[in-house]
């Protein structure tokens, strides 16, 4: 190629490069003189984000629509610094937009197999000033979201713009903000009728504002956003969100609202608005999708299932014995459950609160039950206080240790932060038990927030007022669904069957149901053996649970009111599980399940117990099931065929 033609065709190319910025910066419509907008639209059915610009002060907001209806009205977007206020003054110096396809897999969660499509749009802001901001937006089937992206340092951040402003009329399911997470949730008649305070970001909005009937959850059933967070790491904080009495704008603030330290480039995590019918926003994976892909390579000592765990069973006294766990170990290998989980107590030497070195096995039994409960084909997780691994040489002793002994996994507690500094910590322990082939469990936490495709050994993470709580009401069980639960797998510990305190303690149906309703990587069950014995038909449904789900279902629900799921087991069978708050009644639940016919076991509540009936419905049909009142029930589908009586394997 001559010199000449060689120099046409960089200037070619150059014109063409610039002119596609230049259209990529025009605006695509114009809200009256008021504002610039522009919309990314995702895969067909997806909703649509309208980034826009005011044209008199330069403040950026953000609003979603789904099919042609409001779920997010424009709400402020932006960022504070020590240098830069990101949050007004902005001009748009250019735009571009990419499609993300990929697939991965995942060891826990609502769906083994997943696929992710959206359309990623940047928008490149600049204040007076030149300091640069982007906004990257994506928009998938199931969500809306967003980040900043500092490409070079401007001081710590002070505070966050983002808001979210629901329309008028929305209602809401919000749960009050606590380090732990563990706060209920409380349905109110309109977004705006929330009392003034701190939320977890975790809220959920019927954003067409109706009341919901308890019926299907097919796409009539009504608009709702879940606003959440993804891909939280030790260069940021977490956040909640916030709120003024009479207003239905939310804000998102940072912990204890302390500056985030920055040392370079920043981006900062998902503001997410996961949002479709009840049954797309139930079933989402969203939050994982958005998250950073496995930094594990090797996953295959990674093995989900359920666990006997000791702590309701027993409590600190059994923790301490070696006798006693044993007994446990035996319990579940006669269940066939994978696990057994040995809480608080263990590492104490008998004749002092001092804590063991781990190193030393001589000052525990834990070696010793490790080696029993393998021989009987049980793996042992145990319980940890996190100020033990705080410290890098005293984490890398105690992990090294448990992995030596054998051990499976790790129940870290009493984080109890979501400062950028305990966020930190989180980065460093999970590299550490990945290292170790440790699966974690964290409790007393943050929740997951896509930290289970990044990290896959994280089974599963407390942040929910689980079974151990007293206070738990009818009014929770049917709202963790629908909100906690889409977020990432949950350690609410169902089973505990002897607990006077749970709020169906007058439906053992309802009970047994949570073990499905609720997913979790290490379902870890917290019943007596016992009151397993006591309930025949309940230990023969425990006894079937699947490792894992390979697909996740809605079948019927109302935020707060009800909630039935069905989960697919790798070998074709539907488990269900269902509560509802209210007086007793019959239910028709929806079979979601495939065409066909289907054999459906159901265990619901009788005078004298569980009572076992069998069932055949067509898919696509209703079933109907009695429920005693704040009660619930579990069932079992499997396709039916000639002569086939039961669908356990």
């Amino acid at each position: 190629m001559s010199v000449q033609l060689r120099a046409r065709t960089i200037v070619l190319t150059l014109c063409s490069t610039l002119l596609a910025t230049a259209v990529a910066a025009l605006p695509a419509r114009a809200e009256g003189t008021a504002r610039a907008a522009w919309e990314v639209k995702g895969p067909h059915g997806s909703p649509t984000a309208v980034v826009a610009l005011d044209r008199t002060d330069g403040r950026p907001t953000l609003a979603v629509r789904r099919e042609g209806r409001t779920v997010l009205e424009p709400s402020p977007l932006g960022l504070v610094t020590e240098q830069s206020d990101f949050s007004r003054g902005l001009t748009l110096a250019g735009r571009s937009e990419r499609t993300i396809t990929g697939h991965y897999t995942s060891p826990t969660g609502k769906s083994r197999d997943r696929v992710t499509r959206m359309t990623e749009a940047r928008f490149r802001f600049r204040t007076a000033d030149g300091a640069r901001l982007d906004l990257v937006t994506r928009v998938a089937r199931d969500g809306v979201a967003y980040r900043y992206v500092l490409p070079r340092n401007h001081g710590d951040v002070l505070r966050e713009a983002s808001a979210f402003t629901l329309p008028t009329g929305a209602n809401a399911l919000l749960g009050g903000y606590r380090a732990d997470n563990e706060l209920p949730f409380t349905r109110y008649d309109s977004a705006a009728s929330a009392p003034a305070g701190a939320y977890m970001m975790q809220g959920l909005f019927r954003t067409d504002g109706g009341g919901g009937d308890g019926g299907g959850a097919s796409g009539s059933d009504g608009d709702y956003a879940l606003i959440a967070e993804s891909d939280v790491n030790g260069t940021y904080a977490g956040a909640h969100l916030t709120h003024t009495a009479n207003s239905s704008t939310y804000g998102l603030s940072l912990w204890n609202d302390e500056p985030i330290v920055t040392t370079g480039a920043l981006t900062t995590p998902w503001r997410a608005i996961v949002t479709g019918d009840l049954a797309t926003v139930t079933e989402s994976t969203f939050i994982d999708d958005l998250a950073p892909a496995s930094r594990v390579r090797d996953t295959s000592w990674i093995k989900p299932g359920p666990a006997l765990w000791t702590w309701l069973a027993g409590g600190k006294e059994a923790g301490q014995s070696l006798a006693a766990q044993e007994k446990y170990v035996d319990y579940a290998a006669e269940r066939g459950w994978p696990y057994e989980v040995v809480d608080a107590g263990w590492y104490f030497k008998t004749d002092a609160w001092d804590v063991i070195d781990p190193e030393w096995q001589t000052d525990s039994w834990m070696p010793e039950l490790v080696r029993y409960a393998a021989a009987k084909g049980v793996g042992i997780h145990v319980w940890l206080h996190y100020s033990l691994l705080t410290d890098p040489v005293e984490r890398e002793k105690w992990l090294s240790t448990l992995s030596r002994w054998g051990v499976k996994g790790v129940k870290i507690d009493f984080m109890d932060s979501e400062s950028q500094e305990r966020m930190r910590w989180y980065d460093d322990v999970l590299e550490s038990t990945a290292r170790h082939h440790l699966m974690v469990n964290f409790h007393g936490s943050t929740i997951p927030k896509g930290i289970q495709r990044t990290w896959p050994q994280v089974m599963t993470m407390e942040g929910v007022g689980g079974e151990e709580k007293r206070n738990n009401t009818a009014v929770q069980l049917a709202s963790l669904p629908f909100t906690r639960n889409v977020i990432g797998s949950m350690d609410f510990t169902p089973g505990a069957f002897h607990r006077p305190y749970r709020p169906n303690v007058a439906s053992d149906a309802g009970e047994l149901g949570l073990s499905v309703l609720y997913e979790s990587g290490i379902q870890n069950l917290s019943g007596t053996p016992e009151s397993y014995d006591a309930r025949p038909e309940a230990r023969r449904y425990l006894e079937q649970l699947p490792a894992r789900w390979e697909e996740t279902r809605l079948l019927t629900g109302d935020p707060g009111r009800s909630a039935a799921l069905a989960r697919r087991a790798a070998d074709g069978r539907w488990f269900i599980g269902g509560t509802f708050t209210g007086a007793a009644r019959t239910v028709d639940v929806p079979m979601r399940l495939g065409a066909g016919r289907w054999l459906v076991e159901t265990l619901t509540d009788g005078p004298s117990g569980l009572v076992r009936e069998t069932h055949v419905v067509r898919g696509g049909g209703t079933l109907a099931v009695p429920v005693v009142a704040d009660g619930g029930f579990a069932a079992l589908a499997c396709r039916a065929r000639e002569g086939r009586t039961t669908c356990e394997n």
